[in-house]
């Protein structure tokens, strides 16, 4: 059996080869990304991180950083924690998702790097993160409730996980995951307290999975 390090490895090292001088780049969060960040050093790139983690390995990895690039971001890679047969994508639970999807928005090619084990056949097998203000959060809390979703708060009351942005993550699960996602998206968008939702729907042009067997594409990487 690989070992799942190898296998992210694999991916990011394919995602690489998206990459040309000059380029402004999107660059995601999590174990996977970090592995292509690293393999960006020495190459003459500009990036738009979505996490102070991933700013972090850029600066190492001597890659020069924009927030508000003057031109658009020709590629963007990122992770995902779920991968659909439609690359519809779940995102968040690094905890970077309003970031990530700013980003991927912001992006002429929005590319996913993953292994295997994030595909899935119905989105919300695991969780779907959404990113609230902490005012009144409660009850924001329990608007998303109305949904069909239990919920919790990432990092508990004691000590709540807080993004980059200052602001709580609410982890949904949904029994039996979700049988419309775009109705979901818009649900969950809908909700007051909400900034944005760990659903990527219709952004990624195509996905880099590493198995065992082999690296394969889904979808385009043109």
């Amino acid at each position: 059996m690989a070992d799942q390090n190898d296998l992210k490895q694999a991916a990011a090292r394919r995602a690489l080869d998206l990459v040309a001088p000059g380029m402004v780049l999107g660059l995601g969060t999590g174990t996977t990304i970090r592995f292509f960040i690293e393999g960006l050093a020495g190459l003459r790139v500009t990036a738009v991180p979505t996490s102070e983690a991933s700013a972090d390995v850029a600066r190492a990895a001597g890659i020069d950083l924009v927030e508000d690039p003057r031109r658009p971001v020709d590629l963007a890679v990122d992770g995902a924690d779920e991968i659909d047969p439609e690359l519809r994508l779940v995102k968040g639970h690094g905890g970077a998702l309003f970031r990530e999807k700013m980003v991927a928005l912001a992006a002429r090619r929005f590319v996913v790097v993953a292994d295997d084990s994030k595909l899935v056949d119905r989105l919300g097998r695991t969780y779907v993160p959404v990113e609230v203000a902490p005012f009144l959060w409660r009850q924001t809390a329990e608007r998303l409730g109305r949904l069909g979703a239990s919920w919790t708060l990432r990092g508990g009351d004691a000590s709540p996980y807080r993004t980059d942005n200052g602001n709580l993550i609410l982890d949904l699960t949904f029994p039996g995951g979700l049988d419309d996602p775009e109705r979901m998206a818009a649900d969950l968008k809908a909700v007051s307290g909400v900034l944005e939702h760990g659903l990527f729907l219709g952004l990624a042009r195509g996905a880099i999975v590493a198995a065992a067997t082999g690296v394969r594409v889904l979808g385009t990487l043109d």
